[in-house]
């Protein structure tokens, strides 16, 4: 593979070209987009035009010579939750999809769009997309209002896990719900509205003859750009919606329960990484940090370290999947506490989406804030850390407090 770059005079933003790669993807019977947009490897969006996403394991990647920065290609996709869950559930979905990408588009931080490439002969492609990027296309969708399973059944849950915690059995585990309903129309459609909206950090879209994963994440998973890996994860929230409420940042960060939460979860990541990074480089350099989403504030910490000689991608995804900010700790006994309690299956939901780049290294989100498609059929999960100081109607409404704004979004689809 040989890398190739070309700075675009356009000023297409990527939510809008990820509306036109897609449909010229659905005229054309050509595979949907893949895209991150957001904060991902330095920059503002990848973009690939067409990636074939299907069923796969994670792969395997060889490093690739290019300038600092830059992306050039790689392998979009995502891992399931259902691939760790203890009980075996699914909800049809594949475990792990993964689809090669050998050329992207990338908005850097200033803005500008650079056509970057592996492909052993760029130019066509080249040409392809600045035709693309020069159309225009209306995307839309209808959906039924999301069905919500009821409050008491949550409620339940949570009791049932302030019990087991104050046996002894666990210190904290995430415990979800799984709201459902119906979608016709354009999942890309979906995700480009939801970034141009609310503009969250980690979102990413991937899709295939499977369905369509539309994340509009807040939170990093795991990065790793050459031997540095890092994680941010999220735990505490309090609701974001006006300037009445505006206070809430700084009552989150006095929370009792908030910060024991992301403490808690904060020296499970440390221990994760501490398995595969080199002895004494894991650190936290940023503990208890407020930070602004889509309808809420988020309490979120990150920890750092330095992977040992001979540690692999997949080596790495061993010791911290599935991310422990969505799990609990201990993660061994909070997988099996959240398998019996929680209904049914979370699909990719509280898995991970993102791209392993052969230039630039490894980033994944946490798949929160995310939208299932498959078929007529669109889901999503909401949930929350359950301490012992957790009240079971407070975590409801915090179930809802983050699902809102994706409940507006997919409610009010773009005119066509």
């Amino acid at each position: 593979m040989r890398f190739f770059r070309q700075r675009l005079t356009t000023d297409v933003p990527p939510w809008r070209a990820v509306a036109l790669f897609s449909a010229h993807a659905t005229a054309a019977g050509l595979p949907q987009p893949a895209a991150l947009c957001g904060s991902w490897f330095g920059s503002a969006a990848v973009v690939a035009p067409f990636v074939g996403v299907a069923p796969a394991p994670f792969p395997d990647s060889s490093p690739v010579a290019a300038p600092p920065g830059c992306v050039g290609g790689g392998w979009f996709g995502y891992l399931s939750y259902d691939s760790a869950d203890p009980s075996g559930r699914s909800t049809g979905s594949p475990a792990s999809a993964w689809g090669w990408a050998d050329h992207v588009l990338r908005w850097d931080p200033a803005g500008a769009c650079w056509f970057e490439s592996l492909a052993d002969d760029p130019a066509p492609l080249l040409s392809t997309v600045e035709r693309m990027l020069r159309s225009s296309a209306s995307l839309s969708w209808t959906a039924s209002a999301l069905e919500r399973p009821s409050a008491a059944s949550h409620e339940q849950a949570v009791k049932s896990c302030v019990a087991s915690i104050e046996e002894g059995e666990l210190f904290q585990a995430n415990i979800c719900t799984r709201f459902t309903g119906t979608f016709s129309g354009s999942p890309a459609a979906l995700f480009s509205e939801g970034v141009a909206r609310l503009s969250p950090r980690r979102a990413a879209f991937v899709s295939g003859a499977w369905g369509s994963v539309v994340s509009l994440s807040p939170e990093l998973f795991l990065s790793r750009h050459g031997r540095r890996v890092r994680s941010t994860p999220i735990k505490g929230t309090l609701p974001r919606r006006g300037p009445a409420e505006d206070g809430n940042a700084l009552l989150l960060r006095q929370s009792v329960k908030d910060v024991a939460e992301n403490v808690m979860i904060t020296d499970l990541v440390r221990n994760d990484l501490g398995r595969v990074c080199a002895v004494g480089s894991v650190v936290v350099p940023s503990l208890l940090t407020v930070e602004p989403a889509p309808g809420v504030w988020h309490l979120a910490s990150t920890v750092e370290g330095v992977l040992a000689d001979g540690v692999s991608d997949s080596a790495l995804l061993e010791a911290t999947f599935p991310p422990g900010s969505v799990t609990g700790a201990p993660k061994i006994r909070a997988l099996a506490e959240i398998a019996s309690l929680e209904p049914t299956a979370r699909g990719v939901y509280t898995g991970a989406v993102g791209m392993l780049s052969p230039v630039a290294g490894l980033e994944l989100n946490v798949a929160i804030r995310t939208f299932e498609i498959s078929g007529s059929r669109i889901s999503l999960g909401v949930g929350g850390g359950i301490t012992a100081d957790s009240d079971s109607a407070a975590e409801w409404q915090e179930c809802l407090h983050k699902a809102a704004p994706l409940e507006a979004l997919l409610a009010t689809p773009p005119a066509v």
